[in-house]
């Protein structure tokens, strides 16, 4: 899967939403997922990235895409609700969700996380996945094979020392998948995580301000495995946490 041969048209049957769009993994994953013929949902919060995107996507040949500009820091349940019922209406299936927005917060020692930093923390990277997923998952038991994807992180997996709330707020992003790929077991939704490792974004900058980014590998590096959740090959995997980057 991590060297995974995409075929032309692999996605073409396929409406794929994607969060963080305008940006790193899911700006990349947006362009990829188009290439092999899906139509792509942009959610973001800069219309001018989003933007960007669509026109890349139309210049490379694909599927017209639709942009959602939302806040996730502001959004509501109610947000979710009524953009779920507008894919409903103006697309033939959801297929696909790939959670990539996320905010990294401050790095700093557990007895000093204020509680504004950690309330943006968890409404970003949980709330906001959490009443989305809620939403959408009426819309996606409609599609013949439907795959939600997560983003988790190394420190997700084994807490960090000062990586307080981002850390957490992934331990709640792994138990959300596995919660929803149980109760969705014998359902055409499958649930995974993906833990994309050392990869150069602006996230991983602010991370690691004195990391080379060039040692890094890139969101076009690691996509095979993006493009394979997101495909019927994948139709079996549920409930597990993948590593882009295996060491």
């Amino acid at each position: 899967m991590f060297d995974f041969q995409p075929t032309s048209g692999l996605l073409a049957a396929k409406t794929i939403l994607v969060t963080g769009a305008g940006d790193g993994i899911g700006k990349e994953a947006a362009l990829q997922f188009a290439k092999y013929g899906a139509t792509v949902i942009l959610l973001g919060k800069t219309v001018s990235k989003l933007e960007a995107v669509y026109d890349m996507i139309l210049a490379q040949g694909g599927k017209e895409p639709a942009i959602v500009p939302l806040d996730l820091m502001g959004a509501t349940p109610q947000h979710y609700r009524d953009m779920a019922s507008t894919i409903e209406d103006q697309f033939p299936s959801l297929d696909g969700v790939l959670h990539n927005a996320s905010v990294l917060g401050h790095l700093e020692p557990f007895e000093q996380i204020s509680e504004d930093d950690w309330n943006k923390v968890m409404q970003v990277n949980v709330n906001s996945q959490f009443f989305m997923t809620q939403a959408l998952i009426p819309v996606l038991k409609k599609s013949l094979s439907a795959s939600i994807i997560f983003t988790t992180s190394s420190v997700g997996l084994k807490g960090r020392a000062y990586w307080g709330s981002y850390a957490i707020s992934k331990f709640a992003t792994q138990g959300m998948m596995e919660v929803i790929a149980d109760e969705n077991a014998n359902t055409s939704i499958r649930a995974n995580c993906i833990n994309p490792g050392g990869t150069r974004t602006n996230m991983r900058a602010q991370a690691f301000p004195a990391e080379d980014p060039n040692k890094l590998k890139t969101p076009a590096d690691i996509m095979p495995l993006y493009i394979y959740l997101m495909s019927d090959h994948s139709k079996h995997e549920t409930a597990k946490t993948f590593h882009a980057q295996p060491k």
